[in-house]
């Protein structure tokens, strides 16, 4: 199978024998993508184009199976330049792509998110509630979509001034619990997310507690990688990451 120009933003690479790369590429038309860029390490010459996350690119390629090989790659547009916490919070977002997506199952509508979502890193004062819309955002195209307007037994509208209890695949409650796990929020909390408004402190550490208590069933028992840099990072005020890919290793 051949295809030609896709657009798609690089993932994660690695170095694969003397002057090859393995790619894994999330593409607007086939979902993310496993390749082999044959010859792109080359210094003299080179036979594509940088091949850097974070860049637009239009990429074609040839082969059938879950390894296809690159036969093209050209930039399609400005990339994005992202340094320190929000170089770290691009990271994060690929390695969710990577460890959620299945390979060759397209989200085109994910996949224009994503591109916006790495546009308002760049511009953004905080990254937080960049990446809290981003996580509801791909909650939804996995088909997890939060229930944000209505406490899930009664039905009644959410109230700003109550408390919560969210559970996993039902949603809000009032009354906390017995059995199924569950994760205390407050009202307006909820409210904000669902408007997309995420300006105060309390709200966006209540939201990343939650999305951390969504998003652990669909990640598994392997911990993502970049939590340990950001980690990393508050420890050691002068640790850069202009380095930071080489130490992230994903595997399926």
């Amino acid at each position: 199978m051949r295809v030609e120009a896709n657009q798609g933003y690089v993932l994660h690479r690695r170095d694969y024998r003397e002057t090859s790369l393995l790619l894994e590429v999330f593409s607007l038309a086939y979902g993310r993508v496993a390749l082999v860029a044959r010859g792109a390490r080359r210094r003299r010459t080179p036979r594509f184009c940088p091949l850097q996350p974070f860049r637009p690119l239009q990429v074609g390629w040839v082969g059938r199976g879950d390894l296809v090989t690159l036969t093209s790659a050209e930039e399609c547009g400005p990339g994005i330049r992202l340094m320190g916490r929000k170089l770290l919070s691009g990271l994060y977002l690929n390695e969710l792509l990577m460890r959620l997506l299945l390979r060759q199952d397209p989200h085109p509508e994910l996949f224009v998110a994503y591109g916006q979502t790495l546009e308002l890193l760049g511009q953004a004062a905080q990254e937080e509630p960049v990446l809290r819309l981003f996580e509801k955002r791909l909650l939804e195209e996995l088909g997890y979509a939060l229930v944000l307007e209505r406490e899930a037994e009664t039905g009644a509208l959410i109230q700003g001034d109550a408390v919560y209890y969210y559970q996993s695949g039902k949603g809000p409650v009032l009354a906390k619990p017995v059995s199924a796990p569950s994760m205390r929020i407050h009202g307006r909390t909820l409210i904000s997310l669902r408007e997309s408004v995420l300006d105060e402190p309390i709200i966006l550490r209540e939201l990343k507690v939650l999305m951390r208590f969504l998003l652990a069933p669909l990640i598994g028992e392997r911990p993502l990688q970049i939590r340990q840099l950001f980690q990393e990072k508050r420890r050691d005020t002068g640790y850069t990451v202009r380095t930071t890919e080489k130490r992230l290793d994903y595997h399926d």
